[in-house]
């Protein structure tokens, strides 16, 4: 075992402490947000850093890197409001860490890695078609993190498209079933398989087994 003191971590390479430091938070999910400009110009990217904000009302979010140079997602956000959130499958993984690359703002990803742009009656910004779970999403907030000069980027869901079949009766939507991946660091992907579901846990009260 190698235990790092933080002066240490700050005398690392950069590559290297960010290679580090990106893998500390554990399996992460993986997500393409599709955006829109006001020209019709579409956007996609992958983003590790999605959250769930909270169910009552539906929120979801992400982490935003400085926009000290061109962001094309954040610009796109902010002029129409509107984005989507698309799972990134097994199939598409390497068509989706390839949306990293940094192309013009006159090309777009979905071209560059043959994913397919859809669209849905009332919402502007493009899902990917091929992803099995695609969330339309309405800016709500923006909340700056003055430590690092990112953003929190905040949205109201707006709608939901996922396959019924591994939808259960309680609400639980399983994604080990559908070959959605996550992440750790940059540039590893994994594969996910569920290993248990259980109950509510409650004090002196065994945990029975979801089926």
């Amino acid at each position: 075992m190698k235990t790092f003191l933080i002066e240490e971590l700050n005398d690392l390479d950069k590559r290297y402490r960010t290679n580090l430091i990106n893998c500390l938070s554990g399996v992460k999910s993986l997500n393409l947000i599709g955006t829109k400009n006001n020209h019709g110009q579409s956007n996609l990217a992958i983003f590790n850093s999605v959250v769930h904000i909270g169910a009552h009302p539906p929120l979801m979010g992400f982490i935003h890197r400085p926009t000290s140079v061109e962001r094309h997602t954040f610009e796109n956000i902010n002029e129409t409001s509107f984005f989507t959130i698309n799972s990134v499958t097994a199939a598409i993984h390497k068509q989706a860490h390839q949306t990293g690359a940094r192309y013009e703002k006159s090309e777009s990803e979905f071209d560059e890695v043959s994913l397919t742009e859809e669209y849905f009656d009332g919402f502007e910004a493009p899902f990917v078609q091929e992803s099995p779970l695609k969330i339309g999403l309405e800016l709500a907030d923006i909340i700056p993190i003055p430590l690092n000069n990112t953003k929190l980027i905040i949205g109201r869901i707006k709608m939901l498209t996922l396959d019924e079949k591994h939808l259960r009766n309680d609400g639980f939507l399983s994604l080990s079933d559908q070959g959605i991946v996550g992440g750790t660091g940059l540039d590893s992907y994994l594969s996910t398989q569920e290993i248990g579901r259980y109950s509510y846990a409650k004090p002196d009260s065994p945990l029975d087994d979801i089926k």
